[in-house]
């Protein structure tokens, strides 16, 4: 888990919890040890720079392109991209093409947590699909726009006249969540 800033922790913690090891990763020699890197929510320009400062963007960015995987949840969904709107003065890691908002949803007041269909995710023993995922959504972003070979995994339901949004999605071994 990228341990920059963010809820780093909150990963660890849910990793061991069902059984897997996780690193903490702080310095580019640490991913060597890893088999695949959750990028956390948190605060996408605080993470965007300090993977600069830290010298991990080009060694993930590498990784990445190489088919290593790798899962961005919020923050983490933003720098997977290849296109962000919204003041990130630092580049993405451009990874996916997706086009994707920051803070899309609003002001923190505006946060919400809701029940995604997670059919579409198979279980470890792989015998059913996952049962309904409980999503948070803190100052989310938003998924635009997406390429052919972007597969939409979670939608949020349709809101009206509107379509179900993407709120996860995945090409090849690099997932993104906007939750």
């Amino acid at each position: 888990v990228l341990a920059l800033q963010g809820d780093f922790r909150e990963h660890s913690v849910s990793l061991r919890r069902v059984g897997a090891d996780a690193l903490e990763v702080r310095r580019a020699d640490q991913l060597a040890r890893c088999n695949a890197l959750i990028i956390p929510g948190g605060e996408s320009t605080t993470i965007a720079r300090l993977l600069l400062s830290f010298e991990l963007f080009e060694p993930i960015q590498k990784l990445g392109r190489d088919g290593f995987p790798i899962w961005g949840t919020c923050a983490g969904a933003i720098l997977l991209a290849d296109d962000v709107r919204g003041e990130l003065d630092r580049p993405p890691l451009g990874l996916l093409p997706i086009v994707i908002d920051r803070n899309a949803y609003g002001r923190q007041v505006d946060s919400f947590e809701t029940e995604l269909d997670a059919s579409a995710l198979p279980l470890a023993d792989g015998t059913e699909a996952a049962p309904p995922f409980h999503a948070v959504f803190i100052r989310a972003p938003r998924i635009r726009s997406l390429a052919d070979d972007v597969e939409v995994v979670m939608t949020l339901p349709a809101n009206g006249d509107e379509a179900p949004e993407p709120v996860a999605v995945r090409r090849g071994v690099l997932l993104a969540t906007t939750f």
